[in-house]
């Protein structure tokens, strides 16, 4: 396991928020994010994964006190921010940079691309707001210096990232927290801005949190990845490792479930049972049980202990899956309730 100091690490984080913002009759507190702790390194890239609703927006967003953590701590550069307050954030703002799932609407379609680039850099005074240098940033991203005299209306889908990657390393932040970076974009226009953000690893040693759906982006880029099920981290290590034989059976469902390019693979019965369940009406034991294949009678009243296991991860399961094997050999592996 890597030694080196985490640039930004969070410990047992959780995010609730009250029962009379949601449409739900309950009175105690909803919880998004359980006790969620991960540390990101310099120059560290990591893939926080998970279906849609598994709170992995609502970690970038906590991570950088655009939502307020109810408990747990938040350590930059080895520094624990003394509380949740704005104030408290302002080192942790300095010095990271959010790029919006939707990069289009984040911008001001009145404001031209390269006046865009540049506020950042002048609100905080970090560094020259000439347009030769805005231009030279937006080749670092690259976007061509012909298009910062448009309007972001004017951009294509490939043009638009590329634009907020300029915007986000406008401060020449340590770390950059991407949501769902190559949704809605062609294939190859996909590789365009992973590679961007590899590249931009390479030569500034920035970090990327990386929110996605997505395993092949994971695939492709990731050092690290967090799995997140309703809040809760189920699986972490080595992006390689948990590629190569997933621990927990949430992770294999993912897996399975990436689409296979030749027809003659036909998949049989689906890899994860039905539908999520609701933040408002969490399981009791292991949260997973419900849709686990795998599942046994301890599962529906013990919640499992994220543990330490000896390939450097971390799995939450009372009975984590050994070696990968064959998806038709996996099946043979189904426990009857």
């Amino acid at each position: 396991m890597s030694t080196t100091p985490a640039l930004i690490e969070t410990n047992r984080l959780s995010v609730a928020v009250p029962a009379t913002r949601l449409p739900f009759s309950s009175v105690k507190p909803l919880s998004i994010l359980v006790d969620v702790s991960v540390a990101i390194r310099p120059g560290e890239i990591v893939c926080m994964v998970g279906e849609s609703g598994s709170g992995k927006t609502t970690f970038g967003r906590a991570l950088l006190g655009l939502v307020k953590p109810s408990s747990g701590s938040i350590t930059l550069e080895g520094n624990t921010l003394p509380d949740f307050s704005s104030r408290s954030f302002h080192p942790v703002r300095r010095q990271a940079s959010l790029l919006f799932q939707d990069p289009v609407t984040s911008f001001n379609p009145r404001q031209r691309i390269g006046a865009m680039i540049a506020e950042p850099r002048r609100i905080a005074g970090a560094g020259s707001t000439r347009m030769e240098d805005i231009a030279a940033l937006a080749g670092t991203a690259g976007l061509s210096a012909q298009l910062l005299s448009r309007f972001p209306h004017a951009l294509s889908g490939g043009q638009a990232r590329r634009a907020a990657v300029a915007r986000a390393l406008s401060v020449v932040p340590k770390l950059i927290v991407a949501d769902e970076p190559t949704a809605g974009l062609d294939v190859s226009v996909q590789g365009g801005v992973l590679n961007l953000f590899l590249d931009i690893r390479q030569q500034q040693r920035t970090a990327f949190l990386l929110i996605t759906h997505n395993l092949s982006v994971a695939r492709h880029i990731a050092d690290r990845v967090v799995i997140l099920y309703l809040g809760r981290v189920v699986e972490s290590g080595p992006a390689a490792e948990i590629f190569r034989a997933p621990r927990h059976p949430y992770t294999m469902a993912l897996l399975d479930s990436e689409p296979v390019p030749d027809p003659a693979k036909r998949r049989g019965e689906p890899p994860v049972l039905g539908e999520v369940p609701g933040i408002a009406a969490r399981p009791s034991g292991c949260e997973f049980h419900t849709r686990c294949r795998f599942a046994q009678p301890r599962c529906q009243s013990d919640a499992p202990v994220l543990t330490d296991t000896a390939d450097e991860r971390q799995v939450a399961c009372h009975f984590p899956l050994a070696e990968p094997q064959p998806s038709a050999a996996r099946s043979l592996r189904l426990v009857s309730k």
